[in-house]
């Protein structure tokens, strides 16, 4: 089927105009497959978000209350915490046979949607390893998407995952917790430990944007080198040199911020069982415990 053909026989309904939600219903229109309604909450704001989209994709805007829900797939884009209560919200009192209900959280499993399910519904889970933010232009190609739930479902949503350039792999319900854990330290960390190094560089008498500027070629530099080889590979530094003396005077200056000092040394714990470094029984006497001073003699 050529990227612009429209077909009405999988059709899909996107539930939430979130910043997930919008992307997805941009990329399915752009690769061809017709997005029915934009499903939004009753209030001035979901739906003004719902309709901005919808006129872009040729949609329409709608609530769950008056929603038809008529398309075969109905993809539902809410917060984790959101989802069992749209669930019951839409279930009842519908027939959902031969109809596909998908969620996108990465912690929870399509077991959330068992309300769907008692009515007919095959179910899934579809989350995508990426961040999604206001102001950013996300583009699904070659973005996994952690797959798991019912087998008629899995292999429509692993079609419509590889027709908006995305990479479908199965993950088994039990380890989505796990999973998710994994894709917090994959993004939500690392802004979180930007923002850390802001706070110690206002040591330093730095304010943050010019932190921000400062760090900014070291850290793409780094990460960069962590995946064209290895985090082992790409680790440099006092820990790796073994400087006993200058990882003291890190945790000197850090000892009056007992969050960056804490950060500091759980962050050196995993350096000194993962990473490459030298004078490992030193610098193990120097972070492993409260005393900043340990064995300085």
């Amino acid at each position: 089927m050529p990227a612009k053909a429209r077909s009405d026989r999988n059709d899909i309904a996107i539930v939430g105009p979130g910043t997930l939600g919008s992307a997805l219903a941009r990329a399915l229109h752009g690769a061809g497959c017709r997005v029915a309604e934009i499903i939004a909450r009753d209030d001035r704001q979901s739906l003004r978000r719902a309709g901005t989209v919808a006129r872009k994709i040729e949609s329409s805007a709608t609530t769950t209350a008056r929603a038809e829900f008529s398309a075969r797939v109905i993809w539902i884009c809410v917060p984790d915490d959101s989802i069992s209560q749209v669930a019951a919200q839409i279930a009842d009192d519908r027939d959902w046979s031969r109809k596909i209900v998908v969620h996108s959280s990465g912690a929870l499993s399509a077991t959330v949607l068992s309300a769907f399910k008692a009515q007919g519904a095959e179910i899934a889970s579809a989350h995508p390893l990426m961040t999604f933010v206001l102001d950013s232009a996300p583009n699904f190609s070659g973005v996994p998407f952690a797959l798991e739930g019912d087998t008629k479902a899995l292999t429509m949503i692993a079609a419509l995952v590889r027709r908006i350039g995305g990479t479908p792999f199965r993950i088994p319900a039990r380890a989505k917790a796990a999973y998710h854990a994994f894709g917090f330290f994959s993004s939500p960390a690392l802004a979180a430990l930007v923002a850390a190094a802001e706070q110690v560089g206002a040591l330093a008498g730095l304010d943050a944007r010019r932190c921000r500027e400062l760090m900014e070629p070291i850290v793409r530099q780094t990460i960069d080198n962590c995946f064209r080889t290895t985090p082992q590979q790409a680790f440099s530094g006092p820990l790796r040199r073994g400087d006993v003396a200058t990882v003291r005077k890190h945790l000197d200056v850090l000892s009056s911020h007992p969050d960056l000092l804490a950060l500091y040394r759980s962050l050196a714990r995993i350096a000194l069982s993962e990473l490459p470094v030298a004078n490992r029984e030193e610098l193990e006497r120097a972070i492993g415990n409260g005393t900043i001073h340990a064995d300085k003699h």
